[in-house]
């Protein structure tokens, strides 16, 4: 971020907190002293725990582990699975293009626009990613999920616990009444874990990621809907904080007892 573009942003978020200005004229010193100081990124202490998974949110040293599952392969070369083909980079780069991937992310998220992508493990390991993704949460109430495991660990139900464990975060603390998934006609796995859930189809789409034609299905889940495998997970760095970060309410009645 340039000098000048830093400034606007301060400057902004200033204008907008009367509060801020009036400490900072009463002290005579700018940025306004404040006591205590906020944490300027919250996410770095939420974590959640389902079984013998801990989802965290990316960083760069998770993100490198990552990076090394990826080039064990996560998914056949005879399909698809993304919008985007990305796995298919030049291996030289593809870690490169991760790290910017998710810098780019964490740079760019905001209450209005967020994606959170948690870097999952079993038992201390890394095996892939579960992603959650908003905009304009505070008024829509939505979120979206994409997730992707190492060729190892797939086909053991992990890809249905660490999604169903960033649902229950999302409808039992962020407060999302909806939430949303696609896969492409034939990816049976991901069709699985949404009928494990209780999602509900919501119409199709045509896309294109190797030129050629596919069918995306899209799904839908309401909170009343959600059928959770086991128990709901251990949720750990839930702040005020990190509520205004994601656009949420704080504290929501349904998680006061958390």
């Amino acid at each position: 971020m340039t000098e000048a573009a830093m400034t606007e942003a301060v400057m902004t978020e200033a204008d907008e907190d009367e509060a801020a200005r009036t400490g900072a004229a009463a002290s005579g010193w700018v940025p306004a002293p404040i006591d205590p100081v906020p944490d300027p990124w919250p996410l770095h202490g939420l974590v959640l725990r389902t079984g013998r998974l801990e989802l965290r949110p990316d960083d760069d040293a998770s993100a490198r582990e990552l990076v090394t599952v990826l080039h064990d392969g996560v998914h056949r070369a005879s399909v698809m699975p993304f919008r985007e083909p990305w796995t298919e980079a030049d291996p030289r780069y593809l870690g490169r293009g991760v790290l910017q991937y998710l810098w780019r992310e964490r740079m760019s998220l905001s209450p209005e626009d967020w994606s959170v992508h948690f870097v999952v493990r079993l038992d201390g390991r890394v095996i892939g990613l579960q992603s959650v993704t908003a905009t304009r949460f505070a008024v829509l109430r939505e979120v979206c999920t994409g997730s992707y495991l190492g060729r190892h660990f797939q086909g053991q139900g992990h890809g249905t616990a660490m999604r169903a464990a960033v649902l229950a975060f999302a409808f039992g603390y962020l407060g999302a009444t909806t939430a949303r998934s696609e896969y492409f006609a034939g990816n049976a796995a991901s069709a699985a874990v949404s009928a494990r859930l209780g999602y509900r189809t919501d119409g199709t789409r045509l896309l294109a990621p190797r030129g050629e034609r596919v069918v995306e299905q899209r799904m839908v889940l309401d909170a009343a809907g959600f059928t959770p495998p086991g128990p709901a997970p251990e949720v750990e760095g839930w702040t005020p904080e990190l509520a205004g970060l994601l656009g949420a309410e704080w504290p929501l009645t349904s998680t006061e007892q958390h």
